[in-house]
């Protein structure tokens, strides 16, 4: 039997720009940053270098209008964490999807993120982002530590920044799963190209 659904805009223009100009740089960044780590060799070590700090900063100045846009539309409450249905939506991807039961939560233009969705990309946007911004321009900057006062260690900042990147690729590709999930396998990714999200009616 087939699923009626209804659409509902859920994804503004800038958002879905945003979304998939993160994405590409995100995606520059992993295959230029694990070159430079001399994994393989695509555009040789010193395009390299100057491609993983030019991206560096259009990620930068693309987070600084992501929050900008956050906070002026108030989109920002849409990470807020919360608990409420938060066992049945992890109860529904660890047992219930494989059992082809319906989500325990709908989306809508105010609340477009599940209970899941809301923790893990605020973890995201608080803290691996920030890592790896951080530890990037130190390492970028790191002949002018001494001036700055920076007696910190350089190794373990490329650890940190190395360590962050696996883990953008770990949300990479659970996030690309995700999509999958829909009640079609490319329904949210549709959605994120046209803004219109296809949910399941009542």
């Amino acid at each position: 039997m087939t699923t009626a659904t209804i659409r509902v805009y859920l994804f503004k223009g800038f958002e879905r720009l945003w979304h998939w100009t993160q994405a590409l740089l995100i995606i520059l960044l992993g295959i230029t940053g694990f070159e430079i780590h001399n994994s393989y060799h695509l555009f040789g070590y010193q395009k390299a270098v100057m491609l993983h700090n030019t991206l560096a900063w259009a990620l930068i100045a693309l987070i600084v209008f992501a929050i900008f846009w956050h906070l002026t539309t108030g989109e920002w409450r849409q990470y807020v964490p919360t608990t409420e249905r938060l066992s049945a939506v992890a109860h529904y991807y660890a047992v219930g999807i494989f059992k082809n039961e319906k989500h325990p939560f709908k989306e809508s233009e105010a609340s477009k993120l599940n209970p899941l969705q809301r923790f893990t990309y605020l973890g995201f946007k608080i803290l691996i982002i920030p890592v790896q911004v951080t530890t990037g321009l130190l390492y970028m900057y790191y002949n002018h530590w001494h001036e700055w006062g920076i007696f910190a260690r350089l190794d373990l900042t490329a650890l940190l920044h190395t360590a962050g990147a696996f883990a953008l690729i770990s949300f990479f590709i659970v996030h690309v799963y995700m999509t999958t999930t829909g009640h079609t396998p490319l329904a949210h990714i549709k959605a994120m190209i046209t803004g219109w999200e296809e949910i399941e009616a009542d």
